[in-house]
């Protein structure tokens, strides 16, 4: 409502004086009303106009608090959690670091994390420790299946059943093309991540005898 049309209203609801012919009012009180609707008027947009920014704001506001507390709902009770235990040595702290070595099918699912608490998996014949990965490989862990087994083919085919793991030494000639680069990218992962051990051996493969100076050289590399 415009200030001009607050004027005419409350004017006219003055005091019940008549106008003279030219529309104005005789009653002196006329001109105090007019503008005390003027005043009235422009508060009343002042206050809208006001009221308007500060709804903005208390919405901003109110959205910056939504997004922090989904950001502590997400990550804080994690914190919170690892806190809970941070007395507790992983298991990787506290064993040391495993000589390189040759492995056998047979030799490698002694190392589950939980008949062992070292944890190794082999990928694209490639045998890494796992072990600071526990939360994950371990037994409790989302990957704990491949846990002391050849990984590959559950990695190539995105498979977690015990189906997409081989009991019998699993040479991959049955993947694709794309498959076995997805192998390749998982090894490489591997690799930047966690130690590389040794060799998952062939049936009637023999392993590799490393000396020292070539097993420090390898962990110099890894670090």
């Amino acid at each position: 409502m415009a200030a001009g049309d607050g004027d005419v209203k409350l004017g006219t609801l003055g005091s019940g004086s008549e106008s003279s012919s030219d529309g104005s009012s005789d009653s002196p009180g006329s001109a105090g009303a007019a503008a005390e609707g003027g005043g009235w008027a422009a508060a009343a947009l002042a206050l809208l106009t006001g009221g308007g920014e500060m709804l903005l704001n208390v919405a901003l506001v109110a959205l910056v608090l939504l997004g922090a507390y989904r950001l502590w709902v997400r990550w804080g009770r994690r914190g919170l959690g690892a806190g809970a235990g941070a007395g507790e040595e992983s298991p990787a702290a506290t064993l040391p670091r495993m000589k390189k070595r040759d492995f056998s099918l047979e030799q490698l699912r002694q190392y589950d994390g939980s008949r062992n608490p070292r944890i190794l998996l082999a990928v694209n014949g490639k045998v890494f420790d796992v072990t600071k990965g526990s939360k994950f490989y371990g037994p409790e862990g989302p990957y704990g299946i491949f846990a002391g087994r050849d990984a590959s083919r559950g990695l190539a085919t995105f498979c977690l059943d015990k189906d997409a793991l081989k009991d019998e030494y699993d040479d991959l000639s049955d993947l694709n093309a794309v498959q076995m680069e997805s192998v390749r990218e998982w090894e490489m992962q591997f690799k930047e991540k966690y130690d590389y051990v040794g060799r998952l051996l062939k049936p009637g493969e023999e392993p590799s005898e490393y000396t020292d100076e070539e097993d420090t050289k390898d962990h110099n590399k890894q670090d």
